[in-house]
């Protein structure tokens, strides 16, 4: 009998532990889903400073002016609805005109002058030879300070009359009088500008050069390929996500050019609007006529063509952009 009682005591005890463990397991259960709603809340706190400025200084502007772009309002009072007029009227005004042309030169032609000649620096810095981070210092430290305004000022003072590309042109005997005031010389010493800021880009074609095998080179020169076809056979095409990435974001960067055509001519866009790139237009149209309806309508526009652009870039790359695995 006192067997049969111990027994039915160590069943009941493991009765009780399994009861035990079993009420316990929903308190785990529950406890998860708590820890859960805390760390989405924490990431939540964390993400507020950002999601902040983006409703109030993005996001928030953004849609006011998208507003403003169909009302008539000049910052004095309140706006008035007039539909597409601010529209229509950007293309029956010659200096809107003028502006989308001019920046339509400075993006067809400078972009593709500026990241060539990122990509022959970084081929040049690629090989190796003594000096070469001192090097590639120098080559990137315009970067650093080709957009401020102490360079425009400088700039302007290197192709005023009788600067410093007046007195090297009457050395080696070639007419001068100034770039800054020639219509036709100012959109060349605009990009040459645009050019001599190289640094970014050459910084990240140096780093795909650097991705790219060195046993490619070795096969197509085993193969019998020269430099120029190593180049273009196995270079390029290895380069070409780089190459992409790079045209994307020197394209949108040149559609905003402002500071240095704001600083060169004056504030005036001159001479003959030569210089009257899209930004420094809507800058005029925006705070020195007070037509904000007006610029903010210029401002959806250009939103507009380079997205339009970018999705066109984006849907070419198809056929040029060479990924590492892709099966074509």
């Amino acid at each position: 009998m006192s067997a049969t009682t111990t027994e039915r005591g160590r069943s009941a005890g493991r009765g009780g532990v399994r009861g035990t463990a079993t009420s316990s397991s929903p308190a785990r259960g529950g406890g998860k889903p708590q820890r859960d709603r805390s760390d989405v809340k924490a990431g939540y706190a964390f993400l507020s400073p950002w999601l902040l400025g983006f409703v109030l200084l993005t996001a928030g502007p953004m849609l006011m002016s998208l507003y403003l772009a169909f009302t008539d309002y000049n910052l004095f009072r309140a706006p008035t609805f007039v539909g597409i007029d601010n529209f229509t009227a950007l293309f029956a005004d010659p200096r809107f005109l003028k502006s989308a042309q001019v920046t339509a030169v400075y993006v067809l032609v400078g972009v593709p002058v500026k990241l060539a000649a990122a990509l022959a620096v970084a081929v040049l810095l690629n090989a190796k030879h003594r000096g070469q981070g001192a090097y590639r210092s120098m080559f990137y430290a315009p970067s650093l300070i080709g957009a401020s305004v102490s360079v425009a000022i400088v700039w302007r003072a290197m192709f005023i009359d009788d600067g410093i590309a007046d007195q090297v042109q009457q050395f080696f005997g070639l007419p001068a009088g100034g770039w800054v005031g020639d219509p036709s010389m100012t959109m060349p010493m605009m990009i040459l500008l645009a050019v001599w800021q190289f640094g970014a880009p050459m910084v990240i074609f140096l780093a795909g050069l650097k991705q790219i095998p060195a046993e490619l080179h070795e096969a197509a020169a085993v193969d019998g390929a020269g430099p120029i076809r190593r180049f273009v056979s196995v270079t390029l095409p290895m380069l070409s996500p780089v190459l992409f990435f790079n045209l994307l974001l020197e394209t949108i960067g040149a559609f905003q050019v402002f500071s240095s055509a704001f600083i060169i001519s004056g504030g005036t866009g001159g001479p003959a609007d030569s210089t009257l790139f899209y930004t420094f237009y809507l800058y005029l149209k925006g705070f020195t006529e007070f037509r904000m309806g007006y610029a903010s309508a210029m401002a959806w526009v250009l939103v507009l063509v380079v997205g339009i652009i970018t999705a066109v870039l984006f849907r070419t790359s198809r056929a040029w952009v060479h990924y590492t695995g892709d099966v074509r």
